[in-house]
């Protein structure tokens, strides 16, 4: 072993390798992008992401304030956690990217809509047809960020150097999160 950890004290060196980056961003669906809006405050929401030819695409409508803001400032950053996925909890990347907005573009449109549908509909060829339609509106960006830097952890590894423990990458670790309601509390699933 020889790598043991006896603290959180530096975390460098646990980041995670490209192979599980691609599996992270094939689990997750669900992404924070981040941008400075025009008093130079940083503002982000959460987005539905295809991760495409090493890049990310998002879709949104283009009165949105990040699209304008993009625009003017390209600089921004997507942040993707594993909670909530098969992986577990505790794997996150960060990324700078520059942001590139496009406006009604044909040829992005034939993929881009057809791909984030089989992930948000799981296979479901009515459904998906249906949210493709529901999509493809006057006004609609599609907005493409580009990698420039990664920050990237990986718990799991961190986990197995605190405990001197062969790491190997499916290692897991449970999500932190509550996912059960409170007693009395019925949850209704569309």
């Amino acid at each position: 072993m020889g790598d043991k950890k006896e603290d959180y004290t530096d975390v460098s060196d646990v980041a995670i390798s490209d192979e599980k980056r691609e599996r992270l961003y094939a689990a997750q669906t669900e992404c924070c992008v981040n941008w400075t809006n025009s008093a130079g405050w940083p503002v982000g929401v959460m987005h539905r992401f295809v991760w495409h030819k090493s890049k990310f695409w998002i879709t949104c409508m283009g009165q949105r304030k990040r699209v304008p803001a993009l625009r003017k400032r390209p600089e921004s950053s997507i942040v993707i956690s594993s909670e909530g996925t098969w992986l577990g909890g505790d794997i996150t990347t960060t990324t700078k990217t520059l942001a590139v907005v496009h406006d009604d573009n044909a040829e992005i449109k034939d993929w881009f809509y057809p791909m984030l549908a089989m992930r948000l509909r799981a296979g479901d060829a009515t459904a998906n047809a249906e949210f493709i339609r529901r999509l493809d509106t006057p006004g609609r960006v599609i907005i493409e960020l580009q990698p420039q830097q990664w920050i990237t952890y990986d718990g799991p590894l961190l986990e197995s150097k605190l405990r001197d423990i062969v790491y190997n990458d499916r290692l897991a670790k449970r999500s932190r999160n509550v996912t059960e309601p409170p007693e009395g509390w019925e949850m209704e699933f569309l």
